[in-house]
């Protein structure tokens, strides 16, 4: 993942690069078109921190970079996000997983 003068990682930059070289054969899910370059929202679950509430694993919006916990966790917050927002497309945001998911469609993608 890269860095942006403000030391951000911007996730969907990276992403970006492995749909636009087949590393990722997204190819059947219009919601990729909707990726955007962000940065991870918080370095934990947004909420699972104000509440003081566990994660087990994090994921990353890639429309606007909200920073969640997976469906694993007691709160679900990431699904959440997409359930309020419509936001279909997420990254892992764990060190040595790399995969996307599409909520609309219930399929992710590893690397080929």
């Amino acid at each position: 993942m890269k860095e942006d003068a403000s030391g951000k990682i911007r996730v969907a930059e990276t992403v970006l690069e492995k749909i636009n070289n087949n590393t990722f054969d997204t190819k059947g899910c219009e919601h990729v078109k909707d990726i955007q370059v962000v940065a991870p929202s918080s370095q934990g679950c947004e909420e699972c921190l104000k509440t003081g509430d566990r994660w087990v694993h994090l994921r990353v919006c890639l429309i606007c970079g909200k920073t969640g916990c997976c469906d694993n966790s007691k709160n679900k917050h990431a699904r959440a996000h997409y359930n309020e927002t419509g936001h279909t497309m997420i990254v892992s945001y764990e060190p040595n997983e790399d995969w996307l998911w599409c909520y609309t469609h219930e399929l992710g993608w590893l690397p080929k």
